[in-house]
């Protein structure tokens, strides 16, 4: 495809808060322009996401059911077994999945034998042939590189909201932790997943200063989750309002423009809406959704597999296959 736009990593908080602004349709144009000049508009990436540890976590995110300090209906488990993890990997593959993901409600990896199984997951998942991604909390440059020599591809670490207001929703770690772990995980050579959430209670002035410090960093990240809260019974945010769909095609569409080259995932907050609903999502640039066969986004509710498939199918869109250079 013909790339017009150039990647630029010097935006101002001025400039994206004027394409986050601009009429509605007019951003879903520009956006929609962008995405493809990089990207295929015919392709969606399928991603399956599956907690291998749940629950217990010493955080105190505010949207989160797994901090052990809230009472919600969500029941800890323990590390996954291997085989069990590899398993669901290759259900996710024959259901057409490209990318697999596995979680862990953990702060930070600790060098012990739960990350040595963890090790053995990314190799068994990377010789099935999938783009392998972990998710485990803080991380050191030398566990990185550890992934990395198992295989792993990308490491999701979201920022979820503007350095502003990271501490109205976290106190339990800084931005600046999550800041260091994507260095490290840079450094180590795995490409880096991060986004964020919307709904968390923050102003339009937070999305934009999240989306500037995602798009100012040496290297965009290669994917970028943008997801709205999920409201869980029991945590903090529990009562906040759903998220409006049209501030979720707002947040994709800015993503789209200022970092052209990623991938940008339409996340959490699936379950709440309609077929057009993601269909507007997709115009605005967002080329890859997350599935699984128990119709769980970790723990709150998902769309399943065979739902976004006649989705896809409606809308003329196809499953993305695994691309042997990285994007």
């Amino acid at each position: 495809m013909d790339k017009k736009t150039t990647l630029r990593n010097d935006w101002t908080k001025e400039e994206i808060e004027e394409i986050y602004h601009l009429p509605l349709m007019e951003l879903i144009y520009k956006a929609a322009s962008v995405h493809r000049e990089w990207h295929d508009p015919s392709e969606v990436q399928i991603s399956t996401l599956l907690s291998i540890k749940t629950g217990g976590c010493p955080e105190d995110c505010s949207y989160c059911g797994q901090a052990a300090r809230y009472h919600t209906n969500i029941k800890v488990q323990a590390l996954l077994p291997t085989e069990t993890v590899i398993a669901h990997a290759q259900k996710a593959k024959d259901s057409g999945s490209s990318r697999f993901c596995m979680a862990a409600a953990w702060r930070e990896v600790r060098n012990n034998r739960d990350f040595d199984r963890v090790i053995e997951m990314v190799k068994g998942v990377n010789d099935l042939g999938l783009e392998v991604c972990c998710t485990l909390g803080m991380l050191t440059e030398e566990q990185a590189v550890r992934l990395q020599e198992a295989g792993l591809y990308a490491y999701n670490h979201n920022l979820d909201t503007s350095e502003q207001y990271y501490e109205e929703i976290i106190s339990t770690r800084t931005f600046d932790n999550r800041i260091n772990t994507i260095n490290n995980v840079r450094k180590a050579g795995i490409t880096v997943c991060s986004g964020g959430i919307i709904g968390l209670g923050e102003t339009h002035r937070d999305r934009i200063s999240m989306l500037l410090t995602l798009a100012t960093m040496p290297k965009h990240p290669e994917s970028v989750p943008i997801n709205a809260l999920a409201r869980v019974a029991g945590t903090p945010l529990a009562d906040n309002e759903k998220v409006d769909t049209w501030e979720m095609v707002r947040m994709i569409a800015t993503a789209r423009i200022v970092m052209p080259s990623s991938m940008v995932r339409l996340s959490a907050g699936r379950i709440e809406m309609s077929e057009t609903e993601q269909a507007w999502c997709f115009m605005a640039g967002a080329n890859s959704i997350f599935t699984g066969e128990r119709e769980t986004l970790l723990v709150t509710p998902n769309p399943g597999v065979s739902e976004d498939m006649q989705m896809l199918q409606t809308l003329g869109l196809k499953p993305m296959m695994k691309k042997e250079t990285c994007c």
